[in-house]
């Protein structure tokens, strides 16, 4: 039953992700001033692909390897959430957008992730 738990959170994190990433682009990265968005926003783009093909590959790769990959993925979540801060401290982004992608977009992902990181870091 607990395996069929763990693929399940792994696979419910696609969809999460991908609610995430439409929200980042429709609602704040798009709207960003022009200035920062061929930056900061290239950036943040970047690593959520990147973090986004991670997520893709847990399913692919030896269960001994997917902590690794794990942890990769939270580092770069890790980054996003700090990118995001700096939005939110230029005004770049008003509270309200910034407190539901924290507390809850990013914050369901995160409590994911670590369910994941906390199962393999046990068995493995």
């Amino acid at each position: 039953m607990e395996v069929y738990e763990k693929k399940n959170q792994e696979l419910i994190l696609i969809p999460k992700y991908e609610l995430y990433m439409e929200y980042m682009l429709e609602v704040i990265l798009l709207k960003l001033p022009r200035t920062e968005k061929y930056s900061i926003g290239t950036e943040y783009k970047n690593i959520m692909y990147e973090t986004f093909k991670d997520i893709m590959y847990i399913e692919k790769i030896m269960r001994k390897d997917r902590l690794y990959l794990l942890n990769r993925i939270d580092a770069g979540l890790n980054v996003q959430r700090a990118l995001l801060r700096i939005m939110q401290k230029y005004k770049w982004i008003d509270n309200k957008k910034f407190d539901y992608v924290m507390n809850k977009l990013i914050r369901e992902i995160g409590l994911i992730l670590g369910g994941l990181i906390k199962h393999y870091a046990k068995n493995s």
